[in-house]
Formats: structure tokens, sequence, C-alpha cells
């Protein structure tokens, strides 16, 4: 049986994304990586990680002396949770308002337009 994933708050997110890039990490390391863009204490960072411990985001690795936390949800699955929420949250469904607001909302690049116009193109080519 799967389970459903798990939303993580704001906080949990950039924690995540600090997993997600460096792979295993102690709280010193998340910390002093999210030091650098945000004012947040150590021991914030501490009881979050413990938090989603709980939770089931993340597992504590304590044979050393320093524990080491990893994630146990992927970035792409914690992506789709958000999104999905977003999409009945914002635009109650509406796929193609979801797609036209980030699009007008941020400028995309050449590059990026290519490859969104590229999956628009498969996506049309399954749904035949």
């Amino acid at each position: 049986m799967t389970t459903a994933p798990i939303r993580p708050s704001d906080g949990e997110l950039a924690i995540l994304r600090v997993l997600w890039s460096r792979g295993p990490s102690t709280v010193r390391d998340v910390h002093t990586e999210l030091s650098k863009d945000r004012d947040m204490g150590y021991t914030t960072v501490l009881k979050l990680m413990q938090i989603m411990v709980e939770k089931g985001l993340v597992a504590r690795d304590e044979r050393a002396r320093s524990h080491t936390y990893r994630t146990l949800q992927g970035e792409a699955e914690t992506q789709r949770c958000l999104l999905k929420e977003l999409l009945q949250k914002a635009f109650a469904g509406n796929r193609r308002e979801l797609v036209l607001q980030a699009l007008e909302t941020e400028p995309a690049s050449a590059e990026e337009l290519e490859d969104i116009r590229k999956l628009l193109n498969d996506a049309k080519g399954r749904a035949r």
C-alpha cells in the first residue's frame, strides 16, 4: 500500500531542499546552508528536523556522534503534492489557468518555452 505524500510546511520545505541538494547532512550542515539566505536559529532548525522525523519526512541516523538526516520523500513527489494543492486551492482544478498565470507572472526563457512546447506535444500525443 502506498501512502500519500506528506505536505511539508515552508520551513520544512526549505530543509528538504537543502537535503535534496546536499544529500544526508547534520543539523549544523543544514543550518549553515539555510543561514546564507535567511535568519534562522540553530535550535529552530533542530526542532523542525525532529518534527520532520516524527512526520516521516526525514530519517535520522544516530550511529555517529553527529546525527545525520536524509529525506524519505522525493523532490518530484513533494512538488507534485504541492502543485495538486495549489491547483485545487487557487485555480479550482483549472490547469490552463495555472499554466497561464505561471507564464504571465514570471517570463520564461526561450529554452524554457521550448521545453514546455515539447512537453505539450508529448502530452497531446498521449491524449489521442
